[in-house]
């Protein structure tokens, strides 16, 4: 049974529409057409975010952090916070980047892969099919809802239990020697008096809410385009391996014409204790996300080789045989997610980066003791 236009359009919607509408506010969601107004509104919006990200936050945190330098418990209260602050401002400079070959030369990047995501959805396919996409767009959508969650979860412990005068940093009189705002920061104006503490907790607060709803959907935004990949790879699989359509050429004629395969005080309190297990579940939650996804992926890569290598190729005319010898040669060396184009994203490496991680924090744990 084949889907009509109107289901396939609002599957597409309901698949894209929690990454596309967080990217679209900071203007980061990839269009091939648009306007020269709604260029100028979106790339405004990121310039605007990377500018408040850097002169609120990230320059404040780091000269904060040069004060505290040698304080061990104030470096790490600082660090919790600078190091996410500047990753964040390095992933918006990148898909900006990306986005601005689309201003700049007609062509952008990403564009083109939504684009790709759009048409394989409202492309006519079976229910069996249309599950398959929907089981793999379910999962990043899942992943997107936590991670707002997590968010929400931290933006209320960073920002409203502080304006109740509840405070979970670790405080001293070097980092914050008057009143103490939601980040360990230092500005070069007496942020004690009012009004100038006052708006800078608004500017910090509010520089934290967007940017980590940015934070969440630029990693979300990849895990949602892997895993449609990872959707398309098991059609394809289906497909190689249903007895009930046996003709090899249409089969992979179809694949061909849609897709095209190419080669991120010392005492701790509760409330605190619960804010730092919250920022490590999010970072790692985060890093597991790269780490899942680039698994599953070199999971279907190699059931396509599988699914190839168990096709009844004897059954096949000798040029029929040589295009199926070039699928098992290209699914041979399956797709990575790579980290600077170094070393895969697998769960083994997730896994060595915990026990890496639970080393160093045993090391910490002696010493202190």
């Amino acid at each position: 049974m084949l889907l009509n236009i109107r289901d396939t359009q609002l599957d597409f919607e309901w698949a894209v529409e929690l990454n596309r509408y967080s990217l679209q506010f900071i203007g980061l969601w990839p269009k091939m057409e648009e306007t020269t107004r709604e260029k100028i509104i979106a790339n405004v919006r990121v310039f605007l975010l990377i500018i408040m990200l850097a002169f609120v936050c990230a320059i404040p945190c780091i000269h904060s952090l040069i004060r505290v330098w040698g304080d061990l418990m104030s470096m790490t209260d600082n660090l919790q916070f600078t190091l996410p602050l500047v990753s964040m401002i390095m992933k918006l400079i990148i898909v900006w980047n990306k986005k601005l070959v689309d201003t700049f030369r007609n062509f952008s990047p990403l564009a083109p892969i939504v684009q790709m995501i759009a048409k394989d959805w409202l492309r006519l396919k079976s229910d069996e099919e249309r599950e398959i996409m929907i089981k793999c767009a379910r999962i990043p959508r899942i992943i997107i809802m936590c991670g707002f969650a997590s968010m929400f979860a931290s933006f209320i412990l960073l920002i409203i239990l502080p304006s109740l005068g509840i405070t979970i940093r670790y405080i001293t009189n070097v980092s914050d020697p008057g009143k103490p705002l939601p980040l360990q920061t230092y500005y070069p104006y007496d942020t004690d008096t009012s009004p100038y503490f006052e708006l800078t907790f608004l500017a910090q607060g509010v520089t934290l809410m967007v940017s980590a709803m940015g934070y969440t959907a630029i990693d979300s935004l990849f895990g949602l385009l892997i895993f449609h990949v990872c959707g398309q790879l098991q059609n394809l699989k289906n497909r190689l391996t249903d007895k009930k359509d046996s003709n090899f050429d249409r089969i992979l004629a179809d694949v061909i014409s849609d897709h095209i395969i190419t080669d991120k005080n010392r005492h701790l309190s509760v409330v605190r204790l619960l804010f730092l297990i919250t920022v490590l579940a999010n970072i790692f939650g985060h890093m597991c996300l790269y780490c899942a996804v680039g698994e599953f992926l070199i999971t279907q890569c190699e059931n396509i080789y599988s699914a190839a290598c168990e096709y009844c190729w004897y059954k096949l005319k000798p040029k029929q045989a040589r295009n199926l010898i070039l699928l098992m040669m290209r699914s041979n060396k399956p797709l990575y997610v790579t980290v600077g184009k170094i070393f895969p994203l697998t769960m083994n490496a997730f896994c060595s980066l915990l026990k890496t991680s639970g080393g160093y924090i045993s090391v910490l744990l002696a010493r202190r003791d």
